[in-house]
């Protein structure tokens, strides 16, 4: 646990599962509803943002899954990050959303930071990150931190195009 200015950073337990499943959401639909129609954005909702979900994953981790890490401001959850160990030296984030009113704050840098301190305890070297093309919000945030594009998928199930970022940490 790391305390900042009003900010504290740490590992999630079973009392944020409700302030993750906020901020996912919310964060979710502020970052694809622009993109995506709102079925297919609240259905993505429905499947990864639910209690019994994120309560699963604030539980049970493994190499493949750290599980979830926020920063809480005045005891609200205020972001949340989540990944795993997909390789040697290798880790990747696959979940990363802010409170819409928290953007732009330097919250989100500081939980990037923590969450990668805790992938570097871990032996990790390089850090991925996907972002969906199109994506304004985050594309952005990763360049701006030293995140490379790497590479481009489609979506077998969508049809969306990912960018796939990396960078040394």
């Amino acid at each position: 646990m790391k305390n900042l200015a009003g900010l504290t950073l740490k590992k999630a337990g079973t009392k944020h599962v409700a302030g993750i499943a906020k901020v996912c959401s919310e964060g979710w639909r502020a970052t694809y509803g622009y993109l995506e129609d709102d079925a297919y954005v609240e259905q993505v909702i429905e499947d990864y943002y639910n209690h019994d979900r994120i309560l699963k994953e604030v539980t049970e981790f493994s190499e493949d899954w750290h599980g979830y890490f926020v920063v809480e401001e005045e005891g609200h959850v205020a972001g949340a990050i989540g990944g795993g160990t997909t390789g040697d030296g290798i880790g990747e984030i696959y979940v990363f959303y802010m409170d819409p009113d928290k953007r732009g704050l330097g919250i989100g840098s500081k939980l990037l930071s923590f969450y990668t301190d805790y992938q570097k305890s871990l032996g990790i070297k390089e850090q991925w990150v996907s972002a969906q093309k199109g994506n304004e919000k985050g594309i952005p945030f990763y360049e701006a931190r030293g995140f490379v594009k790497q590479s481009e998928k489609v979506s077998r199930r969508t049809g969306h195009i990912s960018f796939q970022y990396m960078r040394k940490i």
